[in-house]
């Protein structure tokens, strides 16, 4: 190799010449370190001088304003200093300035204010999403039914189809419920509707006998344990029980036969398990409900001994809604309507009292419950608060609860049965947001069965 092309790399590499090496290694590495600071630090130098010069524009320009504001109030009070009694102006100007100072002061304040309300809506969105994340949604709804009637008409108002399922997944035996090996899978013990027009100024709510007759139509299978439907379509049935909707087809099922049966878009499902159900009361140190007479339950035991107003728990409250065998009442299910009715009112007014809306653990805890114990589809916080609200609002005058128009007496099936006239015309009123048939007085149960009135099954 010619001397003449080879580097220094190439020289017989001694300790002294390594040594060399590294000390002209690390003086390079060294050298591109601090160029490399130093591009860094005129950087972060431009940036500094680039804020500095708008921070100094901002405070000038907020200076300026301020001073205009300042020679403005100055040149107003110049304007209306009177030329005559001089021992007035101080007074004046003592006056203007304490206005204008509170002027000032008020303005702050709005200001303060708007950035709590935004912090506030902040925290509060994020409430309502992290206590919506917990509902259970299931698919429920179908709002281009055509079984809808009036659907434009509808457009704004909501209904919710409040079903409550006595599945007993999960249920232990101080519950009083049941457990699903001697009782699989689910029912609705509770069928009801709760109709908001769009001008808010009325709530009726109508129920559903548990075994009233209807035709059921082609459902897919509901599946309780896994809270979803099923590929299997089970074949509808001529003559049906109310609750066998459910039990075969659930929500998606349940939602076709009320659709069908009042023309209502129904465009909120809210199941409630019983399991679970008496912690929603216990969140909010229970429930005040007027007994009129002790409830006494060949099934479930006494109930509820006490009359008057009487503050019931989740376990109590629990028997409460589900007692239909109770002792001197011949009208069964019924009277568990009226009951059933009753508590859902009582509640709604418990948990939009004062009590529970300004105490933060307990309006937690029952959003938190419920959302435990309930899954629906089109369901979350502000839904349910949607309903709460309207019937907080309203004056009890305007509030219904109202029982499905039936004939009264089961027929030989133990099924009972609608009057179809009074039928079309509960619901028509209902739809068209216009008095409702008789002239009914506002805030009142509809009236009872006769006496004779039963249910022709158990459960």
């Amino acid at each position: 190799m010619d001397p003449l092309t080879m580097t220094d790399e190439m020289e017989a590499i001694d300790e002294a010449t390594q040594y060399r090496r590294k000390i002209d290694h690390s003086l390079a590495r060294f050298s591109a370190a601090h160029d490399d600071a130093a591009a860094e630090e005129a950087k972060r130098r431009e940036r500094r001088e680039r804020l500095t010069t708008r921070s100094m524009a901002l405070f000038e320009q907020t200076r300026t304003a301020l001073q205009r504001v300042v020679l403005l109030d100055k040149e107003d009070e110049e304007e209306e200093k009177p030329a005559e009694k001089p021992e007035q102006t101080r007074l004046q100007e003592k006056k203007q300035r304490h206005t204008a100072r509170n002027v000032r002061i008020g303005r702050i304040a709005l200001i303060v204010v708007v950035v709590l309300i935004f912090i506030g809506t902040g925290v509060a969105w994020g409430a309502v999403t992290w206590f919506d994340a917990k509902f259970a949604q299931v698919s429920a709804l179908d709002e281009n039914s055509a079984d809808i009637q009036n659907a434009e008409g509808q457009a704004n108002d909501e209904n919710f189809l409040m079903v409550g399922s006595d599945s007993r997944d999960g249920a232990s035996a101080e519950e009083n419920v049941g457990d699903a090996s001697n009782i699989p899978g689910a029912r609705s013990d509770t069928v009801m509707v709760a109709h908001v027009p769009a001008d808010r100024k009325r709530v009726v709510v109508t129920s559903f006998p548990r075994d009233l007759e209807i035709e059921r139509p082609d459902c897919n299978r509901w599946d309780p344990a896994k809270s979803a439907t099923t590929d299997e379509v089970v074949r509808g049935q001529k003559i049906a029980k109310l609750n066998t909707a459910y039990a075969v087809g659930g929500p998606q099922c349940m939602t076709k036969v009320i659709q069908k049966v009042t023309g209502l878009r129904i465009n909120h499902f809210v199941g409630i398990d019983f399991n679970g159900f008496k912690e929603m009361v216990d969140a909010v140190h229970g429930v005040t409900v007027h007994n009129e007479k002790p409830i006494d339950d060949t099934t479930l035991g006494k109930v509820l001994t006490e009359t008057g107003d009487v503050t019931i728990s989740g376990d109590q409250a629990l028997s409460y809604v589900r007692a239909r065998h109770v002792k001197g009442d011949p009208t069964s299910d019924y009277g568990r309507i009226k009951r059933q009715q009753a508590f859902i009112g009582a509640l709604l007014k418990k948990v939009m009292s004062s009590d529970v809306v300004l105490d933060p653990g307990k309006l937690s805890g029952f959003i938190t419950a419920f959302a435990h114990a309930t899954f629906g589809d089109n369901l979350g916080v502000q839904q349910m608060m949607t309903l709460a609200q309207s019937m907080r609002g309203l004056d009890p005058a305007n509030i219904n609860f109202l029982t499905v128009p039936t004939v009264g007496l089961p027929n030989k099936r133990g099924n009972e049965v609608l009057v179809p006239e009074k039928t079309k015309s509960l619901f028509d009123a209902l739809r068209d947001n216009t008095p409702l048939p008789g002239n009914q007085p506002a805030g009142t149960a509809a009236s009872a069965p006769p006496a004779n009135a039963g249910s022709g099954t158990t459960g």
